[in-house]
Order: structure tokens, then sequence, then C-alpha cells
């Protein structure tokens, strides 16, 4: 063997360890940890997918205290790219379109 025929392969497998690491990235968590940081409960969260056809993903089963966390696990998630929208007890919204939780894992909801 040459070192042409050999470096290709060497390169590879010095790549072997990275590839999990890269697939792990590319996936939503099994659950997303919500942080109310308002001064007022949250009524209702819904994590929905994104596109023509949205699924809801998790949903808040109780009202979320001022300063509270909650983990809610996603059914059934797919791809990156989520909608999530939560309502607090003075009757405003925060929505947010395109969320990554590929990245982001916890979520903060504030003023």
């Amino acid at each position: 063997m040459n070192l042409r025929q050999i470096l290709p392969a060497a390169c590879a497998l010095a790549l072997l360890p990275a590839l999990p690491a890269l697939a792990q990235s590319a996936r939503p968590p099994a659950q997303v940890k919500i942080t109310n940081a308002r001064s007022v409960p949250l009524d209702s969260l819904e994590i929905t997918t994104t596109g023509e056809q949205a699924r809801l993903v998790a949903k808040l089963a109780k009202p979320l205290a001022p300063g509270k966390s909650v983990s809610l696990k996603l059914n059934k998630p797919a791809g990156c790219s989520y909608y999530v929208l939560g309502k607090f007890s003075d009757e405003s919204e925060s929505d947010n379109d395109g969320i990554d939780l590929c990245k982001e894992r916890s979520l903060r909801l504030t003023e």
C-alpha cells in the first residue's frame, strides 16, 4: 500500500468518533425544560411541529407558577424546528416560530 491508499482510510477512521456527536446534535431531545421567568402564572404552553400540517408534540398539563420550571416530554418529535405558544394569566402571549430544539433544550419565558 502506498500513501495515496492509506491517507483516505486514515482520515475516515479519524472522523468516526465525531459521527455520533454530529448525529446526536441533529436530533431533538426527549424532553424540554420550560422555565416561567415572568411574574404571572403560565396558564398554557404548546409545542408543535412547523409546516402546513402542524402536530402537537408537548403540552403543559397545569399552570406553571412564576419562577418555577417543568420538563415536558416531547411526543414523537420530528426535525429540529418547532413552534411554541405560551399563554399567561395576564392574557399576554409568547409565541416563537422556528425554535431549534436540537440546540435549545430549555426555554426561559420572560417579560
